[in-house]
């Protein structure tokens, strides 16, 4: 008979992640939060490496968007004093000239 591993549920969602990081960062001991928690030290350090290169994700991705959003920013305005220079020529033009 063949028996078929299966994933268990997870033990912690993320927000529990980051409260246990945060504890440990507040001063706690990691063989103490991973006592408290059930959790072993490689488990504590994995979670720990995720976290911290989730944030260097994170921190490249916000700056892109800044990045972007400037250019944005410049084309919308250049668009705007373009409409705004041709609204200004049309309305110095004679009405009766074809």
């Amino acid at each position: 008979m063949r028996t078929e591993a299966v994933m268990g549920k997870r033990k912690f969602d993320d927000d529990q992640i980051t409260g246990i990081l945060k504890e440990h960062q507040a001063g706690v001991t990691v063989a103490d939060v991973c006592h408290r928690y059930g959790i072993s030290e490689p488990t504590f350090y994995r979670w720990q490496s995720l976290q911290f290169g989730n944030v260097g994700l994170h921190a490249r991705r916000l700056r892109a968007l800044e990045e972007e959003n400037q250019k944005l920013k410049k084309l919308l305005a250049e668009s705007m004093l373009s409409a705004a220079t041709l609204s200004e020529m049309l309305a110095k033009t004679p009405k009766g000239r074809n």
